[in-house]
């Protein structure tokens, strides 16, 4: 396991994710999505309806994580990971279409490491609980989507320094199952 982190700015995430490997860590910085099981029910339906998705998926990074509302003063409050597998049944289809990376806690099913490494991406896991120390590293929050979600709108997030480590790669690894 690398103890050292690697700094990747979500730019390069589809260069830099094939060579990620299970238990890096990474310090990310530069922009990634929130969207949790509401919004994820949504992408689908617009795709069924051949409509686009409200986010440039192809290249992005999704954070399944539902900010609270930003004290005064603040960009954001609490911004912790939500359970990832809620989002399983979702994942194929959006690393189908050129998902790169992803942010939660919790294992993955079969069927989704799978589709991590066949689509050379990258699953990385967040520390649950830890949502206040992952708000310090939010530059930026702005809803982009289906704002009548409230919480769980989807929100185009600026994040630097925002540590994770990689739970599922593009060879197959899964942190969770070694």
């Amino acid at each position: 396991m690398n103890f050292t982190a690697r700094r990747i700015d979500t730019r390069d995430i589809a260069k830099a994710a094939p060579k990620l490997r299970a238990g890096d860590r990474v310090l990310l910085s530069g922009a990634v999505y929130t969207a949790r099981d509401a919004a994820h029910k949504r992408f689908e339906a617009l795709l069924d309806d051949g409509k686009p998705l409200p986010i440039p998926i192809a290249g992005s990074v999704i954070y399944y994580a539902g900010p609270t509302q930003a004290p005064e003063g603040l960009v954001i409050g609490s911004c912790g990971p939500t359970t990832s597998s809620r989002m399983d049944p979702y994942t194929p289809r959006l690393l189908s279409l050129g998902l790169c990376g992803m942010i939660g806690k919790g294992a993955r099913s079969p069927k989704v490491v799978d589709a991590i490494a066949a689509s050379g991406a990258v699953y990385f896991c967040a520390i649950g609980g830890a949502g206040a120390l992952y708000a310090r590293c939010v530059r930026k929050c702005d809803v982009v989507a289906f704002e009548d979600l409230g919480c769980e709108s989807v929100k185009r997030l600026v994040v630097e320094d925002f540590p994770v480590i990689v739970a599922c790669d593009a060879a197959g690894g899964d942190l969770y199952r070694r």
